[in-house]
């Protein structure tokens, strides 16, 4: 579709005929005319070079001169509108949030105390299917990662790639950080990616089964230094009740997760404003990230970018062509 920047600039092409037509001539001492002294040696220019102007051409080429000049003008003041060509309304993805994930992958993250059908699978099996899904719903939001046992590690900063963080979801295995869980080097990790990105909602979202036992950080000291950055946390406490089943030779074997430090995620969530969850099975765990995401909607304020295409230079071109041709016309010998 074309149109104009400016539209009114096309007023502009009724004042050559305003000031020929509407304003009175010029009256001086000498008469209607400007009297020109050496008018008479231009007159004999415009003959030897058989100018336009020259009396030779007669009324037909002042005429045609007069056309030409409008029509450069009329050009000039085409471009001076500025016609663009504008495409289709393309819909731009909204930002609106940036989520952190903090995932405890130390070895407890091993235990089998979660099932997909009648299939018992271990924690962080259970983990990667309900966070790859959770992620997958996040359309417009950026989304980054860090695992930690021992040590924390950023797997990948804020990033609209969903597709990378998911293969380093399913890529990731128990132990690769470590055997011990240092929650509050995580949260500081975290914080120290986030807090600089300048967004109106930032958000943490820690899963763990453990407490912190290692790491040079606190418990106290990672709530306060999360309340303090004005960051919202969702905490997760992951790990079925203390259970017993049978084993193969008819000993019985106690699965569950007695470690969990649930006072602490409890409070982390409840100074950042955020909330505390507790999966216990696979689908406690699938409608906990589904609780987040309602919590956290995706905005749906629709955004379009439009591409414009600037065509004044048609016109501009234009004039200065046909300005060019009138000055070789000028300086043709007739």
């Amino acid at each position: 579709m074309n149109h104009f920047a400016y539209p009114m600039a096309v007023f502009l092409l009724i004042l050559p005929l305003i000031f020929r037509y509407l304003l009175p001539a010029v009256k001086g001492l000498h008469g209607d005319a400007l009297r020109i002294p050496f008018i008479d040696d231009l007159q004999k220019i415009a003959v030897k070079s058989g100018g336009i102007w020259g009396t030779q051409l007669g009324k037909k080429s002042s005429s045609f001169a007069l056309g030409a000049l409008y029509l450069i003008y009329g050009l000039l003041v085409l471009a001076a509108a500025r016609p663009q060509w504008v495409g289709e309304p393309i819909p731009m993805r909204s930002q609106s949030r940036d989520i952190m994930l903090i995932m405890d992958i130390s070895n407890s993250m091993l235990e089998p105390d979660f099932a997909i059908g009648n299939r018992r699978i271990n924690r962080l099996s259970a983990v990667k299917k309900t966070a790859s899904d959770f992620i997958e719903k996040r359309r417009d939001d950026r989304i980054g990662l860090i695992l930690f046992g021992t040590r924390a590690y950023l797997q990948a900063p804020l990033t609209y790639d969903k597709k990378s963080i998911q293969d380093i979801l399913w890529s990731m295995d128990a132990g690769m950080a470590g055997n011990s869980t240092s929650i509050g080097d995580a949260i500081g990790m975290a914080l120290k990616n986030i807090k600089d990105e300048d967004k109106k909602e930032k958000i943490l979202v820690l899963l763990t089964d453990g407490e912190n036992n290692d790491g040079s950080l606190s418990m106290p000291e990672a709530i306060n230094l999360a309340k303090n950055e004005n960051v919202k946390v969702y905490t997760i406490g992951v790990g079925a009740e203390a259970a017993f089943i049978d084993s193969f030779f008819g000993m019985q074997i106690g699965i569950g997760n007695n470690g969990l430090d649930e006072e602490s995620l409890k409070q982390l969530a409840k100074d950042t404003q955020g909330r505390y969850f507790r999966a216990r099975d696979t689908k406690s765990l699938q409608q906990i990230y589904n609780a987040i995401d309602k919590l956290e909607p995706t905005e749906n304020n629709e955004q379009f970018s439009v591409e414009t295409k600037e065509l004044f230079y048609i016109p501009l071109l234009l004039a200065a062509i046909l300005a060019f041709v009138m000055f070789l016309r000028g300086q043709k010998k007739w």
